[in-house]
């Protein structure tokens, strides 16, 4: 028997009419469509006058949904992957069944269309060469820091999602984690409320005012300079160089140090006598 084909189907992220002919076409030809939220997706497929089987496929239940898709798969059925907006398996499901189709050697078939964070990108006005997405950052103090750590590092525009009532502690974040970068946010993409703001950090936070809807925000790279050329630096501007990035002076003080390769108790004598 031929296997069926897995088609991973890009939904509109706000605007219905966004969707495009193939993917009315495929999701008009398959067996079976699996949703995020079937609630959702019956809302586009009565828009599109589609009548199709729905089952449900979200976070909560990927693993055990996923042996019963494959299994349908390989009976030759064909199933589409949709989310409740965008692109399946970037910040939603389908990142798990794809892995397992392909180990099933079964066809994995992207039908393109929205998605989010390519549109923020493209508006924003920042860098779009080369970026990096995070999506939601992790709740977890400790894992929340070294991801903006890592942010920091980058150099490249990144990008991150939000939710409205975290959108001004995640600014403040990164104007004490990254400094007062250039940043722009996405609302409420391709939705009557669009809207961009752009601007440093520390001039949009003013201009939140009781966040609602769905935010992106794209934070302009900055190039960190390497350790050798900290090194050039006498101490006190490789001193500024952390203090402009909203370090704490302990940590800066053993930053210093391990940028020279000398023990910190060095560097911090050197402050005291100043």
């Amino acid at each position: 028997m031929e296997k069926g084909k897995l088609y991973l189907v890009a939904t509109p992220i706000g605007n219905l009419e966004d969707i495009t002919y193939r993917a009315v076409k495929i999701l008009q030809e398959v067996d079976l469509i699996a949703a995020e939220d079937t609630r959702q997706t019956l809302k586009l497929l009565n828009h599109l006058n589609i009548s199709k089987p729905l089952i449900s496929y979200h976070r909560h239940n990927e693993e055990l949904r996923c042996d019963e898709l494959i299994k349908r798969l390989l009976d030759g059925e064909n199933i589409a992957i949709v989310t409740d907006a965008g692109t399946p398996a970037i910040s939603d499901p389908g990142e798990e069944i794809v892995k397992e189709a392909i180990k099933n050697d079964i066809d994995v078939i992207p039908i393109p269309g929205a998605c989010a964070l390519i549109n923020a990108l493209i508006a924003s006005g920042l860098d779009t060469k080369e970026f990096s997405f995070y999506a939601f950052l992790p709740l977890n103090k400790k894992l929340r820091k070294e991801k903006f750590e890592e942010i920091r590092n980058d150099g490249k525009t990144s990008i991150i999602y939000e939710a409205p009532h975290r959108l001004i502690s995640t600014l403040k974040e990164i104007e004490d984690l990254l400094g007062n970068r250039n940043i722009v946010i996405a609302k409420e993409l391709t939705k009557i409320h669009e809207k961009f703001i752009r601007g440093k950090v520390s001039e949009i936070i003013p201009k939140i005012e009781n966040p609602k809807g769905e935010y992106i925000i794209i934070i302009s790279g900055e190039k960190i300079k390497k350790e050798n050329e900290l090194n050039n630096l006498s101490l006190e501007e490789h001193y500024k160089f952390y203090e402009n990035q909203k370090l704490e002076k302990k940590e800066i003080i053993k930053k210093i140090a391990k940028d020279r390769n000398v023990n910190k108790n060095e560097i911090y004598q050197y402050f005291i006598n100043k």
